[in-house]
């Protein structure tokens, strides 16, 4: 659907003139290398403030790209505002490049079709700004435990170099025998210093045969499926798709879209298959005449929250309100377990690699301490 370009008139241009090119005088840089989601973040946090200022979206993506210091910038920026001049609908002009997801273009096929495009824009900021503080968060707790193994691996790899080597002449000469455990760890040392090669290779075809198969709808079906068989990370993971669920029903709901069109709109959205093929059944469970909250209780990737309000929602004709409820009760249940996880991940990652350092320590000074009782 075509998105209608509006004259913006000249008392709404003074209005709001001033603040909007003072929000985009700043130094805003969209479109780097690769659209990230931070930068997706600010696009769509600056998109949703000036359409909720008044400004269509012609005019603010005109703002945008003159905005935009480097020439990649602005023929990014300048591709989308051709593609909708020309009447193409945004969600379309998204759609034909690569940097965006199809989660994103059908949400903002939403809000355009509901004309709510503007409420999808702050939606998607803060989505993808949700996402970075997890990053964020994730990317602070790995830190000390990576510059912990960094260290540990150079001093082995000194060791492992020149100490141990003279330890093992020395007892070559005195007919002693290197410590089990070191032995084990020189001989780890010498495998992948003579096959480091083949096992970089060997690695480098598993990532290229992951890529083929990755777009494959069995793989993702099957690893769907496993990771909700994970503890911890698999209620983490179906929350996460409950909450992108939950709020896409709630924007359709409230733009009076019947609930079983929404439903069908919601699994063209999903790339999750465990929740994709459950939506698919349960469309097709509704159109026999059967109870929506009866149709969702057939599926264990819905958890009794859902079918209880569910229930309620049949009952009292309030389907939009108990979205809405869900949404926001899975969006803090989400950010709360990403807490939880980050703490709980830095302890155990520093206490894994403060034992694989310890036994590998063991391992070197171990010569050392038999080598002066030999002497002796």
């Amino acid at each position: 659907m075509g998105i209608k370009i509006e004259q913006v008139k000249r008392k709404e241009k003074e209005e709001f003139g001033s603040s909007i090119e003072t929000i985009l005088k700043r130094d805003i840089n969209l479109f780097g290398k690769s659209f990230s989601h931070k930068k997706k973040e600010q696009f769509y946090a600056e998109l949703g403030v000036l359409l909720k200022s008044g400004i269509n979206l012609k005019q603010a993506l005109d703002l945008i790209t003159e905005s935009q210091t480097k020439e990649k910038d602005r023929l990014l920026s300048s591709k989308l505002n051709n593609a909708i001049t020309g009447g193409m609908a945004f969600a379309e002009a998204l759609k034909n490049d690569t940097n965006f997801s199809v989660y994103e273009c059908k949400a903002i096929q939403i809000g355009e079709q509901t004309g709510q495009l503007d409420f999808v824009m702050e939606d998607l900021a803060s989505y993808y700004r949700k996402k970075n503080e997890q990053r964020r968060e994730i990317i602070s707790s790995l830190t000390y435990p990576i510059i912990v193994l960094f260290t540990a691996f150079m001093v082995v790899f000194f060791m492992l170099k020149y100490v141990v080597p003279m330890f093992e002449d020395i007892f070559k000469q005195n007919n002693v025998e290197l410590p089990f455990l070191t032995k084990v760890v020189v001989k780890t040392s010498l495998f992948i210093e003579l096959y480091g090669i083949e096992i970089l290779i060997s690695i480098g075809i598993l990532a290229i045969l992951l890529k083929i198969v990755y777009a494959k709808i069995w793989f993702k079906r099957y690893t769907g499926n496993f990771s909700l068989r994970l503890p911890i990370i698999g209620s983490y993971t179906r929350k996460i798709y409950l909450t992108r669920f939950t709020h896409t029903m709630m924007l359709l709901t409230n733009s009076k879209i019947p609930v079983i069109n929404a439903l069908g709109m919601v699994r063209e959205m999903l790339g999750f298959y465990p929740l994709k093929d459950s939506l698919k059944e349960i469309e097709a469970e509704i159109l026999k005449g059967e109870r929506m909250s009866d149709s969702f209780k057939k599926h264990s990737i819905f958890d009794k929250k859902i079918i209880a309000l569910l229930r309620v929602a049949e009952e009292a004709n309030q389907t939009e309100y108990v979205f809405q409820k869900l949404y926001d009760q899975y969006s803090k249940e989400v950010e709360y377990q990403a807490k939880n996880i980050t703490n709980v991940l830095n302890p155990l990652l520093t206490l894994l690699v403060g034992f694989i350092v310890g036994i590998i320590l063991i391992a070197m000074y171990l010569p050392m301490f038999r080598l002066s009782s030999v002497i002796g």
